[in-house]
């Protein structure tokens, strides 16, 4: 049983304009079928994700993919605020981030992160991460709905 991707939500936090746009493409060139909404920072995940001011209109994301390093709140406070929300814990959050460093990956499971993953530097292996994750998250897994 395969949930379809159709009408699927994505949020993206990451600050780098370079990753995003690269993310959004793999993600055109895949012809995934969720919508991605980008935010370049913690305090504007957060926004979006309690649908406070400017995104009151914002749905609900399926799936967040949480880069570590942001400015003004990052990536371990937004990590910490969903979980410690009533309203945001079943949230699937998978870290995507530049680091591989053990203690990045311990800390981020012993905070609930579902997934994390290191942003390959290779442009091809960066298209196959993001095409695995939609393989796996958007096909294969079934997300809670919100």
């Amino acid at each position: 049983m395969h949930q379809l991707s159709h009408g699927l939500n994505i949020l993206l936090a990451e600050d780098n304009p370079a990753d995003a746009r690269l993310v959004e493409e793999v993600m055109k060139e895949g012809r995934f079928l969720a919508k991605l909404h980008h935010v370049e920072d913690g305090v504007e995940a957060m926004a979006f994700l309690r649908r406070q001011p400017p995104y009151e209109a914002a749905p609900r994301p399926d799936l967040l993919l949480l880069d570590l390093n942001m400015p003004r709140k990052d990536g371990w406070e937004v990590l910490e605020d969903i979980r410690a929300d009533p309203g945001l814990t079943d949230l699937p959050v998978i870290i995507l981030t530049t680091s591989d460093v053990h203690s990045d990956v311990q800390r981020a499971y012993s905070r609930h992160a579902n997934c994390f993953l290191t942003k390959p530097v290779e442009l091809e292996d960066f298209i196959r991460m993001i095409t695995l994750l939609k393989d796996f998250w958007l096909t294969a897994v079934r997300l809670p709905s919100g």
